[in-house]
């Protein structure tokens, strides 16, 4: 308690809990689904003939629109949570799930390239 210079009251601040941040989670979320879409860009790729190419070059937009969004949400996250703030406001936490979310997003963005690249080079093979 802090008393209250010239008065006879006093402030009193609450510890706030750490909250878990939505945009760590989100990246995270968004990360794994990215990975998903880019085994299912992948797996048309090779599987099927001429179809399969527009398949996958269809799920590679998926692919990379869900990964490009992990990468910002997972950046935004950690930079949500590295930020200092006074002792009445709420501490973010969730630096591990930032990281995995960048991480997993950057992983998927890449295979659904590589993805679309070994579909079109099987169908033209």
């Amino acid at each position: 308690m802090e008393p209250v210079p010239g008065t006879p009251f006093g402030v009193v601040h609450l510890d706030v809990p750490p909250v878990t941040s939505g945009l760590a989670v989100g990246s995270l979320t968004a990360g794994v689904v990215s990975i998903l879409v880019a085994l299912l860009v992948i797996c048309f790729g090779i599987a099927t003939g001429a179809g399969g190419v527009w398949a996958a070059g269809a799920f590679t937009v998926l692919g990379v629109l869900a990964g490009t969004g992990a990468v910002v949400a997972g950046l935004l996250g950690l930079r949500q949570i590295r930020r200092p703030m006074a002792p009445p406001a709420v501490r973010f936490t969730g630096r591990g799930l930032a990281v995995a979310g960048v991480s997993c997003g950057g992983t998927g963005l890449l295979l659904s390239v590589l993805g679309l690249g070994l579909a079109l080079l099987v169908s033209l093979a």
